[in-house]
């Protein structure tokens, strides 16, 4: 395990970009030093970006506060679901769309578009539940009859999820995707990361450069990949699915700093 070839200082960041579910909190439970860690930040300008399209960001500040955190202002949240509406909005206006997800996901469509069953522009598939033989029969004639585009929220295959109080792994938006893409043969745009737009959405809300930030992330394959494709400096925390002893994946960039949980990262702040 590394800290990095040079100490880190927050004095070199004008803003902290940083993930959420296996860096703050696992489920409803808070992670160990992650409140003590965003306390210690608080005057930093910061934005949460997350794969996540389930729920809205409302809902996301609404947890974050009673799991323990300092509330974020709910702007400062971004999810990909967000991120989708706000592509597709700039696609095409008022646009049609037929979705399979979350409700967080149809909240932030429904902000710029219309659901529509029979002549839907888009196809935009997300996380949690909703996929079954109707709803992919439905997309799959949207697409081929009707020529809607087929859009992903994130390509995670798998995300970590707690039922009945014990952790389980979940499809992800990769995953639920896929009948999808098999049955229509059309390949989605893929809106999360390490795609850039979540993290050119935060640059833009902070109003600042990706050189000047620092990404803080549990997945080395999407938040470290697009983060270091940016330019941005990056912290990978091994305290989601990629644990203490694997090995980063052969494609994935090495991170500036590799450290097993926020209080060893906090402490060469």
């Amino acid at each position: 395990m590394t800290l990095g070839q040079v100490p880190l200082s927050v004095n070199k960041f004008s803003a902290i970009l940083l993930d959420m579910d296996g860096v703050l909190f696992h489920g409803n439970q808070a992670l160990e030093h992650a409140i003590e860690f965003m306390d210690s930040i608080l005057h930093i300008p910061h934005c949460f970006i997350t794969n996540n399209p389930i729920l809205s960001p409302q809902q996301v500040a609404d947890k974050l506060e009673y799991l323990g955190f300092h509330r974020p202002d709910s702007e400062s949240i971004i999810t990909s679901g967000e991120a989708t509406a706000l592509w597709l909005s700039e696609q095409k206006k008022s646009f049609h769309f037929y979705a399979v997800g979350a409700q967080g996901l149809f909240d932030a469509l429904n902000k710029f578009g219309h659901f529509d069953q029979q002549y839907a522009d888009y196809v935009v598939i997300g996380e949690g539940a909703g996929i079954d033989y109707k709803s992919l029969t439905t997309g799959i004639n949207l697409i081929i009859k009707q020529k809607a585009k087929l859009v992903s929220t994130n390509p995670d295959t798998t995300v970590d999820g707690v039922i009945d109080g014990k952790h389980i792994v979940l499809p992800g938006g990769g995953s639920l995707v896929a009948p999808f893409i098999a049955a229509t043969g059309q390949q989605p745009v893929t809106i999360g990361k390490p795609f850039p737009l979540l993290y050119e959405m935060a640059f833009k809300k902070l109003g600042v450069k990706a050189l000047d930030c620092l990404m803080i992330g549990d997945r080395p394959d999407t938040d470290i990949k697009g983060a270091a494709k940016l330019g941005m400096k990056t912290a990978l925390v091994r305290t989601g699915r990629f644990l203490p002893n694997d090995l980063l994946p052969v494609d994935c960039p090495v991170p500036d700093w590799d450290v097993l949980n926020l209080h060893q990262l906090q402490q060469i702040f």
